[in-house]
């Protein structure tokens, strides 16, 4: 079972409530609990870092929030109201990028990205996530030519279809985005975290490498 400590959250900008809110959450795996008495909060622009070593419930968590997996105890709350009496509501509202990029190998590049867009983005914003990933002009190409890297800034690219910030999807799930990334590819996501913040959006990330995010609070998951 992992040992939990309560979050070290950054304060809180001036005159603003949390939108996202986890009491007493608890992770059951099989028969083992992952984590339990779960407390945290997320306002607008603010982001927050999971620590925690390799098997302490980091991954398990942001896969709660998306929805992915049932919580065994506890309440998700969106704005006030309980993630389980609006689920589609809240799911409207996040980006979730995992381990596993969901790139359609026989598709290309745009073709990828007008498939997540049919999911809450917009199509004709297409070459321009491409851009923000250093992948524009590369829409026809298909995805099974990319290399490691270029298949991983494409799934990144998802985060650029809506609108950044609360005009979009606010509530950004990130899993150890940065792997397969190069330094110029890290500063590129850095710089569209920070642009996504400063239009109100929110960031949970599980992460070894430094997104920018150095006014972030931490949760940590401690040990197993």
């Amino acid at each position: 079972m992992a040992a939990l400590t309560g979050p070290d959250v950054a304060a809180a900008p001036e005159n603003t409530t949390p939108a996202l809110r986890a009491s007493g959450l608890a992770c059951v795996r099989g028969e083992r609990t992952v984590f339990q008495d779960l407390d945290f909060a997320l306002s607008p622009g603010e982001a927050l870092i999971l620590s925690g070593p390799n098997g302490a419930g980091k991954s398990s968590l942001l896969r709660l929030v998306a929805g992915l997996i049932p919580m065994a105890a506890g309440r998700l709350s969106w704005r006030g109201t309980a993630v389980a009496d609006e689920p589609e509501v809240f799911a409207s509202q996040l980006v979730y990028v995992g381990h596993l990029d969901g790139v359609k190998p026989a598709f290309s590049l745009a073709e990828n990205l007008r498939f997540w867009a049919g999911f809450g983005g917009v199509p004709d914003a297409v070459e321009a996530a491409l851009e923000e990933v250093d992948l524009g002009g590369l829409g026809d190409l298909p995805a099974r030519f990319l290399s490691a890297g270029q298949r991983r800034r494409l799934g990144l690219a998802r985060l650029a279809l809506a609108p950044l910030g609360t005009a979009g999807r606010p509530l950004w799930l990130l899993d150890e985005p940065s792997v397969s990334l190069d330094v110029a590819s890290v500063a590129r996501l850095a710089a569209l975290v920070a642009r996504h913040r400063a239009a109100g959006g929110m960031v949970m990330a599980a992460s070894h490498v430094d997104l920018g995010l150095a006014d972030a609070g931490t949760l940590n998951l401690g040990r197993r």
